[in-house]
């Protein structure tokens, strides 16, 4: 971790905002550099954070004063994000610091948080001030809604996170898309409404946002990422709710990390109303799902607040680590034969968690759908071939990277040239005894998880 990086597109294009964001980055980059040193002296520390948050404290007025003489229209909203930060969140943060000694540990919540807030805040609310909008949507019928919201996440994650995005699902079930992090959030509203709104990013997309913010490779998620990705959560659902006024999300009451288990257990208890899939060009899978319920109360995590954020992420970390652990890898079986399908999935299934298809229609929606961490790609299927399947996988940049083995029936030299010369991970003879075909498929795991 080494710096924030100041970027031409925080700038909003009044130049004494710029040059105060420019400033608490660099002060943030400061900080950032002091943490790494086990031998940090405290007092610097403590004043590190006190310079952070009195520039912080300035900065707002004077944004506030400006907004006020150009008549901002949205200046309370803004106003109201500025004095929860400083009211509450950074007060909080410093009286964390005080009673762990300004821990590494408590530094590094510090500063995830402030990065979080400060990176969105700045693509944001402070964008808005200079009249880069997005489009409110006020009295529009019940079915061009999903489209409207569609939209709006797509300009916002644009904005926040320079990426394109495209809708996959409307649908969206749980499946498992490979590793994640899910965001839970209960709001309330001001007529007593409740809307659970959860954000599910898939760990390699969250990585490479978090990795451009702090302008080094982040290798894996820990702390600081959460942290960081709480905060530039809060400031997406922010612009969600300035951009429907029917979503009523006035105050948040609660929020939580979920492990795969405990998002799929919510899911059976109560699907949500609006639940989208987004593919952003081979970069990684984002989901949005909202409902005017509580499905988690009581029931299945730990609430992350002011008083215990440190400790609940690091046991959110310790559990998340032991379910990936335990879990099975995922296999796509693909052949318009019910016999073979059974006979794969009976094969299999103690070891590896198994999805099947009989077409190869139906297995390119799978594949975008789970992500499976394996195809068996029956070669010889009537309207669509292994062959023309595999090249409609290798030409979308969401699954191209996705790994498929061809099930052929044919072993002569002939029908194996032109199966490899597809470059498939490999081939299977379906006519091979069970316990080979087992063990090439253990085998090409084992190889796979060594690299």
């Amino acid at each position: 971790m080494n710096q924030v990086v100041w970027k031409d597109s925080y700038k909003i294009g009044v130049d004494f905002i710029d040059k105060e964001h420019q400033v608490l980055f660099s002060r943030v980059n400061k900080l950032l550099a002091l943490s790494q040193n086990e031998e940090k002296n405290e007092w610097v520390c403590r004043e590190g954070v006190k310079y952070i948050k009195h520039h912080t404290e300035e900065h707002f007025e004077h944004e506030e004063a400006y907004m006020k003489s150009i008549d901002y229209a949205d200046y309370e909203i803004h106003k109201r994000l500025h004095d929860n930060f400083r009211c509450v969140t950074l007060p909080a943060l410093e009286e964390e610091l005080e009673e762990t000694g300004y821990s590494m540990e408590s530094i590094r919540h510090f500063l995830g948080v402030c990065i979080g807030w400060v990176v969105s805040h700045t693509q944001m609310e402070d964008q808005a001030i200079a009249g880069k909008t997005i489009s409110k949507w006020t009295n529009i019928p019940h079915k061009e809604e999903k489209d409207a919201l569609e939209a709006t996440i797509i300009q916002i994650v644009k904005e926040m996170f320079q990426l394109d995005m495209k809708l996959i699902s409307e649908q969206y079930a749980g499946e498992d898309f490979g590793k994640m992090v899910c965001s839970r959030f209960l709001y309330y509203g001001e007529k007593k409404t409740k809307w659970e709104i959860t954000l599910i990013f898939e760990e390699r997309l969250l990585l490479q946002v978090i990795s451009n913010i702090l302008n080094v490779d982040y290798p894996k998620v820990d702390d600081m990422v959460l942290n960081v990705n709480r905060y530039l959560s809060r400031q997406f659902l922010e612009k969600i709710r300035e951009s429907f006024p029917a979503i009523d999300l006035m105050e948040l009451e609660k929020e939580c990390l979920l492990t795969r288990e405990q998002l799929l257990n919510s899911f059976q208890r109560d699907q949500p109303a609006c639940s989208l899939l987004f593919a952003t060009g081979g970069k990684g899978y984002f989901a949005f799902c909202a409902s005017s319920s509580d499905s988690i109360q009581g029931k299945i995590t730990t609430e992350i607040n002011h008083q215990n954020a440190m400790a609940a992420i690091q046991e959110f970390l310790v559990r998340d680590k032991e379910e990936k652990a335990e879990r099975k890898k995922k296999i796509l079986v693909v052949d318009d034969s019910e016999f073979m399908r059974s006979m794969i999935m009976r094969l299999l299934e103690a070891d590896y968690d198994m999805i099947q298809a009989d077409s190869s229609i139906s297995a390119i929606k799978k594949i975008a759908m789970n992500r499976p961490h394996l195809v068996l790609m029956d070669y010889e299927m009537p309207v669509c071939d292994g062959r023309q399947a595999l090249e409609m996988i290798r030409s979308d940049a969401d699954i191209a990277d996705i790994p498929v083995m061809f099930l052929t029936g044919k072993g002569d030299r002939e029908s194996v040239r032109k199966v490899m010369a597809l470059k498939p991970e490999g081939y299977l003879l379906k006519t091979m005894p069970e316990a080979e075909i087992k063990k090439m498929i253990d085998d090409f795991f084992v190889k796979r998880d060594t690299k």
